[in-house]
């Protein structure tokens, strides 16, 4: 069982993320070892001009294989990103995402890396959206010069969420009892042995809640940079909410937090036009 942190997912997502942060095993077909990427190859597709990346499953800090669709290391992203900025046959890139999110860890200094790069490289940046970006997906993806999401897609969850397990009953009742040895008073906080102290709920609520903050004043940013009408009062104001659905994409797009509700490849067509224009 993982233990507990911060994360940046939809509630749905949870425990999809736990059981894929909480496995290892072989990487999926296709995936490609981020070691075996050598001089001359590129981690990414060109489609004429415009360098298509992908963002799916669950966003994680490190992860050593490109391609998967069940897992996104920021690490490989940033690897691919970088490469498409300084590739001469790229004027484009494309960051075409699926995901419910992710963990807390890298996302803020990957989204931040993205701003700087792109306008440093001169190079847009859209965010494809081919079903939904929440959370840690969505902070990703408001980097991006626009965001398109399919009209069954989604966008949102602009929140922090963390999970205790209070396994001390369940233990009780089989009658197996854990003894805790620590040094230091902080040592064993919030371990799953014990009910949580009010004390340290209160400090992980209060960390919960700057990196809330951290999210939202990003996502007014990067947005308002974009065009959009957003600050960060209004992204607060969301309290997570997600924008899900043809009546909620089209609402996502009135309020600032998406630029259009298209199908992908519509979406895709239409970045192609702006580059032969």
């Amino acid at each position: 069982m993982p233990e507990p942190g911060p994360a940046l997912l939809a509630p749905a997502w949870v425990p999809r993320a736990a059981a894929v942060v909480g496995t290892s095993g072989d990487p999926p077909k296709g995936a490609v070892y981020i070691g075996d990427i050598g001089a001359g190859t590129r981690p990414y597709e060109v489609v004429n001009g415009v360098a298509v990346i992908g963002v799916s499953g669950v966003i994680v800090p490190t992860y050593w294989y490109i391609g998967s669709p069940y897992v996104t290391g920021c690490n490989g992203l940033r690897l691919q990103l970088a490469m498409a900025f300084e590739d001469p046959s790229v004027r484009a890139i494309a960051l075409v995402v699926n995901s419910g999110g992710g963990l807390v860890s890298g996302i803020a200094d990957l989204a931040d890396w993205i701003t700087e790069a792109k306008a440093a490289a001169g190079k847009p940046v859209v965010a494809i959206l081919a079903e939904f970006a929440y959370s840690a997906a969505y902070w990703l993806a408001s980097a991006a010069d626009s965001i398109s999401v399919p009209r069954t897609g989604g966008v949102g969850s602009i929140g922090v969420i963390m999970v205790h397990w209070d396994l001390s009953a369940a233990l009780k009742e089989v009658g197996i009892k854990a003894t805790i040895i620590a040094a230091g008073d902080r040592k064993a906080d919030g371990n799953s042995y014990e009910p949580l102290p009010d004390e340290v709920r209160d400090r992980w609520q209060a960390e919960c809640e700057d990196i809330r903050r951290l999210f939202a004043s990003s996502v007014a940013r990067y947005r308002s940079a974009a065009g959009a009408s957003l600050d960060t009062d209004s992204v607060l104001a969301s309290q997570a909410r997600t924008w899900e659905g043809p009546a909620g994409t089209a609402e996502a797009v009135t309020s600032g937090f998406a630029d259009a509700v298209l199908a992908p490849d519509q979406a895709f067509r239409a970045l192609l036009d702006t580059l032969t224009t």
